[in-house]
């Protein structure tokens, strides 16, 4: 990166910045135009002495001549104000373009930082500067030069004019510069240390708050909630300090710029008036040179602020080069390279007196020498401090050696372009990443590597779009022709890591699409039907409530039982149903609207006098109260004011206070006796008048009809089609077992198990455990078909059978490739053709599993441990 703002500017804008000065000149002709012509029009057009006989040949009296000097002031005017309109449009451009390429060569050195640096910033501190700081630079960039020489050109333009009248007013005019060019820097330098101090403590603050979330378990398990708002307290209060000195120091600048500027307009009246009256100078000139005046204070105040903008975004600028330029940068030319074929049959990876320490003068890996055949699967063991984790690291560039070379076959290690490297090595360890996605693009993710040749051109600056994520992967990739047999493959490798289960069960939670999947769903509606009956005969029967458009379904809440369906519109939702003004209506129309009314206040009434002694800020509130904890004293105040035989002329926020009670109440979990069945058919009526009044609305909702797939549903949903009863004993294992006989019977297993790679895995993967975090790792690394594949620990969650049965479909797969796999359970080296023992960064033992156990050395001491 450019070490100065303007060198970055210059390397890449230097065109645009031609261009946009060659305008700014070619306007200050205009400019000045534009204070010549009021003039004429004063001394000239106003007095018929001056008004001449004929404008370009033209005969002309004193109105013509003055219309004439109006209207090209006016074109002026126009021609000024387009070319300002295209100058600040095309900065914009320019700006806002520079900005882009600012933040994507950011990103990518992030993507260049050696990893040990991770461990010294954290991401509160890089993203915002990314994100945020930057975003005052795409501004100034596009006015770096031209706005600087637009208005100092103003600026001489006005002065030249001034000068033009009178030589003495123009002294007057820029006799006080001086002194405010010797002021305002000295003071500004001052901000300036104040404004690289803020951003310092911002970032600061940034990484505590991130530090905050990343621990908030422990937050909550230690209670030490005041603890860590001190903390940031005091660094908010930090902030605030520096802040308070910059706006001090900012608007006393302020200050002195407009006392100064107001202080020359005396000299301009008193001086100026002085040569009108003597005769010396026309009052034409001199309102001429008043009117410049008033338009020459724009462009200095505007160079002012320049330059404080300019010195705020130099300190930014190299602070953002400093913090993007650690040690070890990985070169540019090492990660965008082009992947070179290596052949790697009958070869070897070699290290030769390797050496690494993350500290100064202690060596983790300390002159360590090893051959490993790149066919041979090897397991690594030693306790956690034995430098284990570090050399498989090195054997996966995600650690620089400091002394001592790594070969792959004959090619040194580090000097392979990324693209090569990871078409031969694949690592992962215990804790592996997953984006924000589905649980297929994660793991078609490691295929992600190359443009797709059906791609043109790949655009180095891609907006953000949701079909870009996965657009890369080919099903030709893998072998296959369809989508459809990708995802056959990929349940076949989930099959064997033991994965079948999990995905099994989130393609239940998933959605079928209409445009696609109509097959899929005539046969869901078939299990509908085939699960109600298999429940109806059987002693099922009093663990479900099925849903029926001509019923109350006891188990829904009244929300749910009066919209009966699903739909995304805001006031159809659940938890605004009570704001529904036709809602409202509909329950006038039923006669219910006293009555309902009348519940809310009985169970505002209950709500209030068991909640009275429970802490505000106690889960009880969450689990059973239908009030939230800082809604207690709305609805005490309520209580205490309501005419309850007069609830209907209570103010309408008051009236949707009560009816959210209302419609929270699901009689067979709540059992509060409140619900009668004449209110529930009452309240099957308005379910009916409202399906009739949404349907003439064409209101997008869709509604509980047995016969019908419901879109807004997932499958198991739709199979289901009910509720399970509250409060009897294992109702959901009893249902899901009997849902699972079902799709077994009709074969839609592995159907279904498609739709669980559409599972969403949340950020970083936190909507899956950390055991199917690893199995899913370990499949996107089988996926990749690397010649080598380095485990570090990766099942360390898995039980010992678990485990055992994956390293072994692990070995299967990689047949004839190499394994390095770090055991965190040193008895399962047994399944490896040798075994490494490690300690203090070096290999002490080496050889098959059977013969350093008998050997009875170190080995043997960590399983026995």
């Amino acid at each position: 990166m450019e070490s100065s703002i303007y060198r970055f500017i210059l390397k890449y804008t230097l065109k645009d910045q031609v261009l946009i000065l060659f305008l700014t000149v070619f306007s200050f002709p205009l400019v000045y135009a534009t204070l010549e012509v009021p003039k004429h029009i004063i001394n000239d057009a106003l007095n018929k002495e001056n008004v001449p006989e004929a404008v370009w040949g033209y005969p002309v009296d004193q109105i013509d001549y003055l219309l004439v000097l109006c209207f090209i002031f006016l074109g002026l005017v126009v021609i000024n104000g387009v070319l300002k309109y295209l100058l600040n449009v095309y900065r914009g451009v320019v700006g806002e373009r520079m900005l882009k390429k600012l933040r994507f060569e950011l990103y990518s050195r992030i993507l260049r930082f050696p990893i040990p640096h991770f461990k010294k910033v954290s991401q509160g501190e890089i993203i915002p500067i990314i994100t945020a700081e930057t975003e005052p630079l795409g501004g100034f960039i596009g006015e770096a030069f031209a706005l600087p020489a637009f208005q100092g050109g103003l600026l001489l333009t006005y002065l030249f004019f001034i000068y033009n009248q009178d030589v003495i007013l123009g002294i007057a005019a820029t006799a006080l510069y001086p002194l405010q060019l010797y002021i305002i820097p000295k003071l500004q330098r001052i901000v300036n240390q104040l404004g690289k101090q803020r951003v310092l403590a911002a970032r600061r603050l940034g990484d505590k708050i991130g530090d905050s979330i990343g621990g908030i378990k422990e937050i909550h398990s230690f209670g030490t909630f005041q603890f860590e708002r001190s903390k940031i307290s005091d660094r908010l209060q930090h902030i605030f300090e520096i802040r308070y000195k910059i706006y001090k120091l900012k608007f006393f600048i302020k200050f002195l710029n407009n006392f100064l500027g107001k202080v020359t307009p005396f000299f301009f009246y008193s001086v100026g008036g002085y040569y009108v009256i003597k005769g010396e100078l026309s009052l034409g000139a001199l309102i001429a040179a008043l009117a410049a005046y008033q338009d020459l204070d724009a462009p200095w105040k505007e160079l002012l602020k320049y330059y404080q903008t300019k010195e705020d975004i130099r300190i930014k600028y190299e602070q953002i080069v400093y913090q993007f330029h650690p040690e070890n940068l990985l070169p540019s030319h090492i990660q965008d390279g082009p992947a070179t074929p290596l052949k790697l049959q009958g070869q070897h990876l070699t290290m030769e007196h390797l050496y690494y320490g993350e500290h100064e003068n202690v060596n983790t890996i300390d002159d360590l020498n090893l051959t490993l055949p790149l066919n041979q699967h090897t397991a690594i063991v030693g306790n956690d401090n034995s430098g284990k984790n570090e050399l498989v690291l090195l054997l996966a560039r995600l650690l620089i050696p400091h002394n001592g070379r790594i070969n792959l076959a004959a090619e040194n290690l580090q000097t392979l372009t990324s693209a090569t490297l990871s078409q031969h090595i694949c690592y992962l360890d215990n804790s592996p990443h997953f984006f924000s996605g589905t649980i297929r693009q994660n793991l078609l993710y490691g295929l992600n590597t190359q443009p797709p040749a059906t791609m043109n051109q790949v655009p180095s600056l891609q907006i953000e779009d949701p079909t870009f994520v996965d657009s890369w992967f080919q099903p030709s990739q893998l072998g296959f022709d369809s989508d459809q047999a990708v995802d056959h493959f990929l349940i076949n490798t989930l099959s064997t890591l033991k994965l079948e289960d999990d995905i099994y069960h989130y393609g239940l939670q998933g959605y079928l699409n209409p445009a696609t999947d109509q097959a899929l769903m005539k046969q869901v509606i078939e299990l509908r039907r085939a699960f109600r009956e298999a429940v109806q005969t059987s002693d099922m029967t009093d663990i479900v409530e099925f849903f029926d458009w001509g019923k109350y379904n006891n188990n829904l809440t009244v929300a749910e039982n009066i919209l009966f369906g699903s739909s995304r519109e805001m006031m159809l939702d659940l938890n605004m149903l009570h704001k529904n003004p036709l809602i409202h209506q509909l329950l006038d129309d039923e006669g219910l609207m006293d009555t309902t009314l009348a519940v809310g206040y009985e169970v505002a009434g209950m709500m209030l006098e068991l909640f009275a002694d429970v802490e505000p800020g106690s889960d009880l509130f969450e689990r059973f109260s239908f009030i939230q904890a800082e809604e207690i004293s709305d609805y005490k105040a309520l209580l205490a004011k309501a005419n309850k035989k007069q609830l209907y002329k209570l103010p309408r926020q008051q009236i949707e206070m009560l009816l959210s009670l209302v419609f929270q109440l699901t009689p067979a979990r709540h059992r509060l006796g409140l619900l009668s069945d004449e209110i529930c058919n009452k309240l099957l009526n308005v379910r009916k008048q409202l399906a009739k009044a949404l349907k003439v609305r064409h209101t997008t909702i869709i509604f509980y009809d047995s016969e019908e797939y419901n879109e807004a549903l997932s499958i198991q949903e739709n199979i289901l089609f009910g509720k399970a009863v509250y409060g009897q004993a294992r109702a959901q294992a009893k249902i899901t077992a009997c849902i699972d006989k079902l799709i077994a019977s009709h074969d839609l297993i592995r159907p279904i198990m498609s739709y669980g790679l559409d599972y969403e895995v949340g950020t970083a993967g936190t909507r899956l455990s950390l055991a199917m975090r690893q199995k899913l790792a370990l499949a996107r690394a089988l996926l990749k078909k690397p010649d080598l594949l380095i485990i570090n620990q990766a099942t360390s969650v898995l039980d010992l059978a678990t485990e055992s049965e994956i390293i072994s479909q692990v070995k299967q797969e990689m047949a004839n490739q190499g394994i390095i796999w770090v055991l965190n359970r040193a008895e399962q080296a047994i399944h490896f053709d040798q075994t490494l023992v490690v300690d203090k960064g070096q290999i002490i033992e080496q050889g098959h599993y059977q013969k350093l156990i008998e050997m009875d050395n170190t080995l043997a001491g960590l399983i026995r441990h």
